[in-house]
């Protein structure tokens, strides 16, 4: 329980501290006029008060991805809670206010324009196309995802008709102005994640469950090597690139930069709780890395886990709202994931969306190409989005590091995640069975040795 509490600390710590720090140096201009104010058009560009901004910011980067995420982490043991904590505080953090504020900056421009503004033109194209995909990923994994849990509720029911009520809603919520649904009911949703946490959390401890201390041994039940593959694995809940294509929603509805840390930062601090509480309960509830992997093999995945989880600490009440926390949760990231494959869409090739007719000439073929998606093994889905998502967080991150070398100004907090983000993808790249396929004892020190070119080039082209 001590590292636990500690980790918990931790977090919340270092919103008010770290967070402060990674603000100072970006420097917010509480005078200047956001896009909210300067653009507003009653779709996407829509003003809110700070509360609702960091609720609906919370659940859109939420999902299930520090639910899931985390207790496929806990297979490698309380190793986990180090890169969460760690992944949370400088490089999550640091991501999700970055991508955020430029946007902000940008007159609430997506990620894909930002970045080839400061990485070069040559990426805007091959950015887009990688972030719509990615996008669309999510998409289907926060489709699949509730609709697999709804028919582990109720098995009597069709995983095709959960999938295709999610997909209409989807289109409902991808075409409204921001401020109908997401602006009236996200924060709601996300007011019940955060409570489901806590439910979580108050039930380890008033049931004795001993939550273990942080070790670094690897306790994976095939002897998966920690590096890099927990820290793919445990994306949303550490530092998810996801998050940066959902920022640039909340840009376009700040009314002063200074809101800027607590609904950026402080959101992944939240997520990072989020996720520390779920990969401790799948520890501390089954005694053993190994039972955990026997249950999940058994009982359909995460998804059997937190019906399980939720049900025995919760009671049958207190499960039920757990459970469908789980199931609102993906569903409102789903719906996010394509409107902002839209925007994206819609700055590529510059197409106004006021217009309701616009919007749908973009919308309906990105959920055509989701609805495809989802006939694909939802766990090899999985594995493509785990590491085109942390590709475009490393990739955010070098973005922040040449604004803040540019402006003269402090850029290791961005450099320095970014490299080891570099790490971290390129040597999974390079073993991972959807990769290479090399042996790790090519591609762990291969990684590093590409961090380091990509770090030297940084360097020289800044000096």
């Amino acid at each position: 329980m001590v590292s636990f509490f500690t980790a918990i600390g931790l977090l919340l710590a270092s919103y008010f501290l770290y967070g402060r720090v990674v603000e100072n140096i970006f420097g917010p201009d509480g005078r200047a006029e956001t896009p909210a104010n300067r653009l507003t058009d009653g779709v996407d560009y829509v003003p809110m008060p700070q509360w609702k901004l960091f609720l609906i910011q919370f659940l859109n980067i939420a999902g299930i991805g520090p639910i899931f995420g985390a207790i496929a982490g806990a297979l490698w043991g309380p190793a986990a809670f180090l890169w969460i904590v760690f992944g949370t505080i400088f490089a999550g953090g640091v991501h999700d206010y970055f991508s955020g504020m430029l946007s902000m900056r940008h007159n609430g421009l997506t990620i894909p324009e930002i970045v080839s503004q400061y990485m070069g033109k040559g990426f805007r194209y091959l950015l887009h196309f990688f972030t719509i995909l990615l996008l669309l990923l999510v998409g289907v994994v926060f489709v699949a995802g509730p609709s697999h849990l709804l028919t582990v509720l109720m098995p009597n029911s069709s995983f095709s008709l959960w999938l295709y009520l999610i997909f209409g809603y989807y289109i409902l919520a991808t075409m409204l102005p921001i401020d109908k649904i997401i602006g009236k009911l996200y924060p709601v949703f996300g007011g019940v994640m955060l409570m489901m946490a806590l439910g979580i959390t108050l039930g380890l401890f008033a049931g004795g469950y001993a939550i273990p201390e942080v070790s670094l041994s690897n306790m994976h039940p095939s002897n998966l090597p920690i590096w890099p593959l927990l820290f793919i694995t445990i994306a949303c809940g550490a530092i998810s690139g996801f998050h940066s294509t959902q920022s640039p929603l909340m840009a376009r509805c700040c009314t002063n930069e200074k809101q800027g840390r607590k609904v950026f930062y402080g959101a992944m601090v939240a997520e990072g709780m989020v996720a520390l509480i779920w990969a401790a309960a799948a520890m501390a509830f089954f005694g053993s890395t190994g039972a955990l992997s026997d249950f999940m093999a058994d009982h359909g995945e995460q998804a059997g886990v937190v019906n399980h989880i939720s049900k025995t600490l919760l009671g049958t009440v207190g499960g039920i709202l757990a459970v469908v926390g789980v199931i609102i949760s993906p569903i409102s990231s789903g719906d996010t994931a394509f409107r902002s494959a839209r925007l994206s869409v819609a700055d590529l090739l510059k197409i106004g969306q006021k217009s309701l007719k616009n919007r749908f000439l973009i919308a309906i073929p990105l959920f055509v190409i989701g609805l495809i998606l989802t006939r694909i093994d939802f766990q090899v889905i999985w594995r493509y989005f785990a590491w085109s998502n942390q590709t475009l967080a490393m990739l955010v991150l070098w973005t922040a590091a040449i604004y803040l070398a540019q402006k003269k100004k402090f850029h290791w907090i961005a450099t320095i995640p970014a490299a080891f983000m570099t790490a971290m993808t390129t040597t999974y790249l390079l073993v991972a069975p959807e990769g290479f396929r090399l042996s790790h004892a090519f591609g762990w020190p291969a990684g590093i040795i590409l961090s380091l070119i990509a770090l030297s080039v940084f360097l020289y082209k800044k000096s």
